[in-house]
C-alpha cells in the first residue's frame, strides 16, 4: 500500500512517501496561497496515486488550517507537533549540508509524521 505524507505549510508544502510499512522524504513545492496549494497538491494526488493520503497537523492556527487543507484535499490526519525541529535534529546528526537540509526539511517532517502514521495504524 503507498500512503503519501502532506507537511503543510504557507509557502512550502513537504512529501513523503511510505510504501508499506516503510517512509521516506520525497520532495518539497513552493505555494503562493492556500489555492495554489491546493492546485500543486491535487497534482502530485494525480501524479502519485497513492492509496491514502495524510496531512500532517499541528496545534494553534496552523493546525486549523492544515485541518482545512486535508479537508479539501479528502486527506486523514495526524499529529505532526515537533517533526520539523526532530527532523532538523536529525539531519544534522546524519551529517546533511545545510543547503540540503535547508531544501528538504519540510519533506524529512513529512517522512517523520508519515512514519508515526505508519507504525500506529500496524495491523
Amino acid at each position: 500500500m503507498k500512503t503519501l505524507g502532506i507537511d503543510y505549510g504557507k509557502s512550502k508544502i513537504g512529501f513523503a512517501v511510505g510504501v508499506g510499512t516503510l517512509s521516506e522524504p520525497w520532495k518539497v513545492i513552493r505555494v503562493s496561497s492556500f489555492g495554489d496549494a491546493l492546485q500543486k497538491t491535487k497534482s502530485e494526488i494525480e501524479k502519485e496515486k497513492p492509496d491514502r493520503v495524510v496531512v500532517g497537523v499541528s496545534e494553534g492556527e496552523m493546525g486549523k488550517e492544515s485541518k482545512k487543507f486535508a479537508e479539501a484535499l479528502g486527506a486523514a490526519t495526524f499529529d505532526e507537533t515537533l517533526t520539523s525541529r526532530d527532523a532538523q535534529k536529525l539531519s544534522i546528526e546524519a551529517g546533511v549540508s545545510q543547503k540540503k537540509r535547508h531544501e528538504m526539511e519540510d519533506a524529512y517532517a513529512a517522512s517523520l509524521m508519515l512514519q508515526s502514521y505508519l507504525d500506529s495504524n500496524e495491523p
